[in-house]
């Protein structure tokens, strides 16, 4: 099976081999020795992460306090 570039570099991929994917819209792209290794994307990390902060309780003021005193750190 071949894959097409196009002339906007995007990658076409095959109906058959994507209808073993169904839902997934991002890839993550390594290169490798042998070549280009596609993954489905997990975007849940993001999720888990915001579920974490919110259990924590940190709130985005203590986000503007804490990048205000990062930044007079390093002045």
């Amino acid at each position: 099976m071949l894959a097409k570039l196009t002339s906007k570099n995007q990658l076409t991929l095959p109906k058959r081999i994507m209808a073993n994917f169904p839902g997934v819209e991002y890839f993550e792209v390594e290169q490798t020795k042998e070549g280009i290794l596609l993954t489905p994307a997990r975007l849940l990390k993001l999720e888990r992460i915001r579920a974490k902060i919110a259990a924590l309780g940190v709130t985005e003021a203590d986000v503007r306090d804490a990048v205000a005193w990062a930044r007079r750190k390093a002045e």
